[in-house]
């Protein structure tokens, strides 16, 4: 006998459903959370997305830089096809050989010394706030406040949107959960004048991804450095769109000189498979059985593939290939910078922004993926490219021409 499941599945066989009958579909049985374009993807190799009307677009979004090898990768293929035949799951009350091999190669390659596997960027930055409030509680006789900076963004559960610093998420969601306060970024006296006695940790991206692509100065993070010092208190560096690669280093706090206590990872870790780390030093080894957990923490599905990402990043030397084309980006922005009135020009390696003069940022997006080219406009004035750590000169050139064109087409300067 057929079951009611086979005849529910049979509509979706070999042909499939056509784009139309998919949209309506999402439109009846996904929840809405963003306006998305009518467009079904269906395919990725490299640097370029299908969808189901067989048109490609040129990804210079790259799944906000998740997918740091391209789409579909064959190292990932590979590590979940051996892993899958071998184990896929022992529960997080076991280890298992890849998250032991994964866990060393990580403190291999940074400067900490012990790893907590998660599935989110939100689910590691969660995990280095309650690491840090057990400093908090163990160590500074139950202080628990974390200090964060305006613009910047750290996910999207309730504790991590209480330290993120996106003002249209001030009153969303109350109430917050309290215990995070938030000064200006790249203002030293703010954070200096913010700690007191009840303060904890302080936590910040070196480079605001989600804000707008804005670095952190050499300065701020030396002087943050010294205060955490002074002051006992633990510095978290959330590298969840930096690490790995993306900024022309392995993580981005090589560019300043520092080590952090705490540094979460996600995003191009998995290469697109969900996963991401928290690591820390030695002696900040506070969680109690219990404290600390979930159901796919160190799962050697995903501990094969983050395994496999990382090597391939490092066998490429991917983070040279980001700073070498990152800079050509760069380059080219400045030559198109009066041109089209290009009021800022910021990044490393392949996270990169540029600001425009006239709030059209989503019609740019708009226009370039008609176009066949993604981008993304993190807010109205600035678009930000964070394509692959595999892109070529040669797509970095196609991605200017149809920007231009599309640019040519909706900026005009008196």
């Amino acid at each position: 006998m057929r079951g009611k499941g086979a005849e529910i599945m049979e509509g979706w066989g070999e042909a499939g459903m056509e784009t139309g009958q998919l949209l309506a579909a999402a439109e009846r049985h996904v929840l809405f959370t963003t306006k998305r374009p009518e467009v079904v993807m269906e395919r990725g190799e490299g640097l370029y997305l299908q969808d189901t009307e067989g048109k490609s677009y040129l990804d210079f979004v790259g799944g906000w830089a998740v997918v740091c090898l391209g789409h579909s990768p064959d190292v990932i293929k590979r590590a979940l096809e051996e892993q899958a035949g071998t184990l896929v799951n022992a529960s997080p009350a076991f280890y298992n050989k890849p998250m032991i091999a994964f866990a060393k190669l990580l403190t291999d390659i940074s400067t900490f010394d012990k790893v907590f596997f998660a599935s989110s960027g939100a689910e590691a930055n969660e995990g280095a706030i309650k690491l840090a409030r057990k400093h908090g509680s163990r160590n500074l006789g139950g202080a628990y406040e974390i200090i964060t900076t305006r613009n910047g963004f750290h996910g999207r559960t309730l504790a991590t949107m209480s330290a993120t610093g996106k003002e249209q998420w001030e009153h969303l969601y109350e109430p917050k959960v309290p215990g995070f306060i938030q000064v200006p970024y790249n203002d030293i006296e703010a954070a200096k004048q913010a700690v007191h006695a009840n303060t904890c940790a302080i936590m910040l991206e070196l480079i605001q991804g989600e804000g707008g692509v804005h670095l952190a100065e050499m300065d701020y993070v030396t002087e943050l450095r010294k205060l955490c010092d002074e002051k006992g208190i633990l510095l978290i560096i959330d590298e969840i769109q930096t690490g790995l690669g993306r900024t022309g280093k392995m993580f981005a706090y090589e560019h300043y000189g520092i080590e952090a206590d705490i540094m979460t990872l996600g995003k191009g870790i998995g290469g697109g498979f969900p996963l991401s780390a928290v690591l820390t030093k030695a002696k900040y080894d506070l969680f109690e059985a219990g404290d600390q957990g979930g159901t796919y923490s160190g799962q050697p599905l995903a501990m094969a593939v983050g395994q496999a990402v990382v090597s391939e990043i490092i066998r490429k030397n991917l983070a040279a290939n980001a700073a070498e084309q990152g800079n050509y980006i760069l380059a080219r922005l400045r030559e198109i910078r009066e041109k089209y009135g290009i009021q800022r020009i910021a990044g490393k390696g392949l996270l990169l922004a540029f600001d425009l003069a006239q709030p059209i940022g989503r019609e740019l997006v708009n226009a370039c993926m008609e176009e066949g080219l993604l981008i993304n406009s993190p807010n109205p004035y600035t678009i930000r490219l964070i394509p692959p750590l595999i892109v070529t000169r040669e797509q970095i050139d196609t991605m200017f021409r149809i920007l231009c064109k599309v640019m040519d087409q909706h900026i005009h300067i008196d």
